[in-house]
């Protein structure tokens, strides 16, 4: 039987595809602690990274264990499943698919025998050489006569896969961190990667460092995380970011750092806009500052006469506070959010999916009949979205909706993590402003420039990946038949080189 994909949100707008979460990932080595608990915590913080699989591995010395499925963080474990975690080790995932379908086979953390033991990781980010990797672990040493097998179709497989099978010019087996630091110089794209084996923690980040990573202490031990919120739920003190280009190891030995490459930041714009959370630090900046400096921003540079500013919830709440202190509109809620809404595995019937947007916002009629409303959103890709809402505004009474966006429009795909609609999806694409807001049925439409948002990050420029809105990749990508997130799915069907190797006996 096929299993849902878990969002209500494109089960009732079958036409609206937002941008998608990268993953969550978070590590801990702590003898003593029950890490397997932490690591669920840190999960459960990370969840808005990612909805459609978690999984754990643990490591007591001498095995690694590991334990995942489809589903939330709350769903796919509980009390009994924890408790079998029992090591000083651990590394988890939460899962949003940017390379390979939302199957269990692709859930992670992957797990890989090696010639000295086994190794467990888990990645956040996309990679843009993964065709280059296939064709790699098509050439690694064979076991035993038979090719390497890569029973997932995700570019983190191919990673582990190229780990767990590193020799040196006599053929013997590396270690894991003798194998990361001959394979992660050929790794291209966003990775931020938490893996271990039976006695160490490792992690590493990509050298442009697009993804973010972070590292904290406990009292017993170290972790290291997606974001730092994730640290805070779990009771660990930030210490610093694990720095692009850089891997570090943790074991009985202490902390340990090594680069294997020159740091080259570019990190992110919409983890400040939109992936993070708002409690979360990112090189150094509070994300909910940023969020809020950019709805001030967006009211000096787009004003308007209003009665009152809303937010959608609850992404452009902080955007909408900084527009009402900014502009002197006065901030109101004017739609609800169903809390528990945001996954379900029941598919709704017609006529609640004719119903649209209303299972998840509902307006407070009292509070905009009448009005001339601000609706503040951080993003438009599709526009179906804004679009339902804008009508439900207006049936609800709403005199005059100003839709205001708290970044620039999106006028190009991402290939690092986020998996926003193709190039020829995206509303912003061949049509303008004025265009984009007659299509939504808005009185209207103004987005941030680019550079208030940058401002309101307080990141240099350069130092931003920007490529969504601006189109300036922070890396050469291959050609297109290369990208894709089903590319090895295709390759295998298609029987390619690479394919037909990894396969063949």
């Amino acid at each position: 039987m096929p299993r849902g994909d878990g969002r209500l949100n494109h089960d009732l707008l079958p036409g609206e595809k937002g941008p998608q979460d990268a993953c969550g990932v978070f590590g801990v080595w702590a003898p003593g602690e029950e890490v397997a608990k932490l690591t669920y915590f840190g999960l459960y913080a990370l969840q808005h990274r990612g909805q459609e699989s978690a999984g754990i591995a643990v490591s007591n010395g001498s095995q690694i264990l590991v334990f995942k499925d489809m589903g939330l963080v709350s769903q796919v474990f509980d009390e009994t499943s924890l408790g079998s975690l029992q090591g000083h080790i651990a590394v988890g995932h939460a899962r949003y698919s940017t390379t390979g379908a939302s199957v269990w086979e692709n859930a992670q953390p992957t797990f890989r025998a090696t010639a000295n033991g086994s190794i467990a990781l888990g990645h956040n980010g996309n990679l843009v050489n993964t065709a280059e990797l296939a064709e790699m672990v098509a050439a690694l040493p064979r076991e035993n006569g038979r090719a390497n097998q890569v029973a997932a179709t995700n570019d983190t497989d191919l990673v582990t896969a190229l780990l767990a099978g590193q020799t040196d010019d006599d053929g013997k087996p590396l270690t894991v961190e003798q194998a990361a630091a001959k394979v992660l110089p050929g790794v291209k794209g966003a990775f931020c990667l938490v893996f271990m084996d039976e006695h160490t923690l490792y992690a590493a980040r990509d050298p442009q460092g697009i993804r973010p990573l972070v590292l904290g202490r406990l009292e017993r031990g170290w972790v290291v995380a997606s974001e730092t919120a994730a640290l805070d739920i779990c009771g660990a003190t930030f210490v610093r970011e694990i720095e692009p280009g850089e891997m570090i190891a943790i074991d009985e030995n202490g902390l340990r750092t090594s680069r294997f490459a020159e740091a080259k930041p570019r990190g992110c714009v919409f983890e400040y806009v939109y992936l993070a959370r708002p409690d979360t630090e990112i090189a150094g900046r509070n994300v909910y500052l940023s969020r809020v400096e950019m709805g001030r921003k967006l009211a000096a540079e787009a004003p308007v006469d209003a009665d009152l500013v809303i937010p959608t919830p609850e992404s452009g709440t902080p955007a909408a506070v900084g527009y009402a202190e900014a502009s002197g509109i006065p901030y109101g809620t004017g739609l609800v959010k169903n809390s528990y809404v945001g996954r379900t595995f029941i598919q709704p019937s017609q006529t609640i999916r004719q119903l649209g947007i209303r299972l998840k916002l509902n307006p407070l009629k009292e509070v905009i009949k009448g009005k001339r409303l601000v609706v503040v959103d951080d993003s438009i890709v599709r526009g179906n979205t804004q679009r339902a809402l804008v009508r439900m505004l207006r049936e609800a009474g709403a005199a005059e909706v100003h839709v205001r966006i708290s970044s620039p429009p999106v006028k190009w795909p991402c290939f690092f993590g986020i998996d926003f609609a193709t190039r020829a999806e995206l509303i912003a694409n061949g049509m303008t402003v004025d265009e984009i807001g007659k299509s939504l049925g808005a009185d209207s439409l103004a987005y941030i420039s680019l550079d208030g948002m940058v401002e309101a990050t307080t990141i240099a420029k350069p130092n931003l990946c920007r490529a969504c809105f601006d189109g300036e990749y922070p890396m050469e990508l291959p050609d297109p038949e290369l990208l894709g997130k089903q590319l090895l799915e295709t390759e295998l069907a298609g029987g390619s080189d690479a394919a037909d190797a990894l396969r063949r006996p």
